[in-house]
C-alpha cells in the first residue's frame, strides 16, 4: 500500500475547502443568468448653442453647469436574449432622430425597436436637438449649431450602445421602489401661491423606481432609478441635467464605480417647487439620491435571468381636422394674441402646405413593455402625464415602472380628465393648434395592457380601490 506524504494530506484538505467556498458563488450565478454592462459618453456641447425647453429663451448658452450624459445599460438573460436601456440628459429625442438611431441599432447590431429605450430627462437647461422647429427663428449659424450637435449625439449614441454589447460580464439585478416628495401637480396647484398653502392638491407618483447592478463580487456597476417630475428648477443658459443631472452625480460620488442612469417618469404635469436656483435643484437631486440610497440599503427583490420585450406604435388621432393655411396665417398676425412659439410653429407647418406636403391627421405613438424577471417595465413616447402611471399601477400593482419620455418626444399626452378640463398639457399635439382625440388614453392604456399579456406581465389579483 502506497503512503500518502502528510503535505499531501495537507494539500487535499486545502483544496476541498477551497472548492466549498467556490461552489456557492458558482450556484448563484447559475440561478442569475444575466449579464450586464454599462457605460456612458460625454454630451455636453463643445460651443455655444440654443438650448431646449423654455420658448421664451432669447440667445444661446453662456456656459456649463455640469457635463450632461448619455448611458447605456445592455442586459442579457439565460438564453441570449438582449435589452438596451439609453438614458439621456436632454428634453428629448424627437421622431426623427430616434428612428435614425433605432434604425442604426439594428442595422449594425441586429437590435429591434422592442429591445432599445431610448429616455430623455427632460432637462430644460440642456441642447436643442429639434432644428426645424426654429427654422424661421434663428440664423443660419445657429441652425447649422444644431445640426452639427445632432449628427454628433446619433453616432455618439450608437457607438455608445456597441461598446457596451462588448463588454458584457455574468452580473445581479435587484429592485425595488422608494418614495420622495418634492414634485407638486402643477395643474392643481398654483405655484405664485404655494408659500401661502397649507396642503396640496393631486393627482401625484412619488415613487421612486431603483434598480441595481452588480458583478460576481457583489460590487454595483450600474444603478437605474426614476422620477416622475420636470426638470424646470433651473431656467438660466447654464447647460446641465437640473435636479436630475445633480442627483446622478451624488449617487456616482457616494457609489464610486457605479454608473447612475436616471430615467423620466410620468412627469410631464409635475413640477419641482419651489424652483428657480441652484441651490434648489442640487437639494432636490440630494433628495432623489438619499431615496434611492435608502432602497439600497434595505432588502431589494432579486431578479431571475429571463427577459421578454415588446413594442408596438398606434396612431393616434385627432380632435378635429387639421388647420387650413388660412388658419395658420390668422395664427401668425401680429394682433393674433397667440405666444411667440406658436406662431413659430404654424410658419413651419405653413410651410409644408407652401411645399406640397399635407399635414398629418394621426400620429404613431410607441408604447413599449419590458419582463425582467418579475418585474413589469413599461414606456411611452412623449411628455406621459402622471394620470398614466395611476392607471398602470391599479391594473399591474404599485410596483411597476413606468417611463415617459421614451423613443419619440412629440407632444404632451393627456388623459382622458386633463382634456376636459382643458389648459396647457391639453391643447399640445405634434400639431399644437389641433388637439388629440378624447379616446387617446383609453387607447395608449389598452395598448399597453395587451403589450403586457404578450410578455407575461399579470394584473394584480386584487385591483386597488379608491377606498
Amino acid at each position: 500500500m502506497t503512503k500518502v506524504s502528510p503535505y499531501l494530506t495537507i494539500l487535499l484538505v486545502w483544496f476541498i475547502g477551497f472548492s466549498a467556498n467556490l461552489h456557492p458563488a458558482f450556484s448563484r450565478q447559475d440561478y442569475s443568468g444575466w449579464r450586464a454592462a454599462v457605460t456612458k459618453v460625454d454630451i455636453t456641447p463643445q460651443e455655444s448653442m440654443w438650448m431646449a425647453g423654455y420658448a421664451s429663451r432669447d440667445r444661446p448658452s453662456e456656459g456649463v453647469r455640469h457635463a450632461i450624459w448619455a448611458k447605456a445599460l445592455v442586459l442579457e438573460d439565460s438564453m441570449g436574449n438582449r435589452a438596451v436601456l439609453v438614458t439621456t440628459d436632454l428634453v428629448g429625442i424627437r421622431q426623427e432622430l430616434s428612428q435614425r438611431i433605432r434604425d442604426r441599432l439594428m442595422q449594425e447590431y441586429g437590435l429591434s425597436r422592442d429591445q432599445i429605450i431610448l429616455n430623455s430627462s427632460h432637462t430644460h437647461t440642456g441642447p436643442e436637438t429639434d432644428y426645424r422647429r426654429y427654422q424661421f427663428q434663428l440664423d443660419q449659424v445657429q441652425l447649422g449649431k444644431i445640426k452639427n450637435y445632432v449628427e454628433t449625439l446619433e453616432h455618439k449614441i450608437v457607438a455608445l450602445v456597441g461598446n457596451t454589447m462588448e463588454s458584457l460580464k455574468p452580473a445581479y439585478l435587484h429592485v425595488e421602489n422608494g418614495v420622495t416628495r418634492f414634485q407638486v401637480n402643477r395643474r392643481n396647484n398654483k405655484e405664485a401661491s404655494l408659500v401661502h398653502q397649507t396642503d396640496l392638491k393631486g393627482p401625484n407618483d412619488y415613487a421612486v423606481p431603483v434598480m441595481k447592478v452588480t458583478d460576481e463580487d457583489g460590487n454595483m456597476t450600474a444603478l437605474v432609478f426614476g422620477y416622475a417630475c420636470h426638470p424646470t428648477v433651473l431656467s438660466d443658459y447654464q447647460i446641465s441635467g437640473d435636479y436630475a443631472g445633480f442627483a446622478q452625480l451624488a449617487l456616482e460620488k457616494l457609489y464610486p464605480g457605479t454608473t447612475a442612469l436616471f430615467f423620466q417618469g410620468a412627469g410631464a404635469d409635475q413640477n419641482p417647487l419651489p424652483r428657480r436656483s441652484v441651490p434648489l435643484a442640487q437639494q432636490y437631486g440630494k433628495e432623489l439620491a438619499a431615496a434611492v440610497e435608502r432602497v439600497l440599503c434595505e432588502e431589494m427583490k432579486p431578479l431571475e435571468g429571463n427577459l421578454s420585450t415588446t413594442y408596438s406604435e398606434i396612431d393616434l388621432t385627432f380632435a378635429r381636422a387639421t388647420p387650413t393655411r388660412a388658419e395658420l396665417l390668422e395664427i401668425t398676425g401680429n394682433s393674433s394674441g397667440y405666444p411667440e412659439y406658436l406662431k413659430q410653429n404654424a410658419k413651419v407647418l405653413m410651410s409644408k402646405l407652401d411645399n406640397g406636403e399635407s399635414l398629418i391627421t394621426s400620429y404613431p405613438y410607441p408604447v413599449q413593455a419590458w419582463r425582467l424577471g418579475e418585474q413589469a417595465i413599461f414606456s411611452f413616447g412623449g411628455e406621459l402625464l402622471i394620470g398614466y402611471a395611476i392607471a398602470l399601477k391599479k391594473i399591474f400593482g404599485q410596483d411597476i415602472f413606468v417611463m415617459g419620455y421614451s423613443n419619440d418626444v412629440m407632444a404632451y399626452i393627456p388623459t382622458r380628465t386633463v382634456l376636459e378640463e382643458g389648459g396647457y398639457e391639453g391643447t399640445r399635439s405634434p400639431i399644437f393648434t389641433t388637439p388629440w382625440a378624447f379616446d387617446i388614453e383609453d387607447r395608449i392604456i389598452g395598448e399597453a395592457v395587451k403589450l403586457a399579456e404578450k410578455v407575461g406581465i399579470q394584473p394584480q389579483k386584487y385591483p386597488l380601490t379608491d377606498q
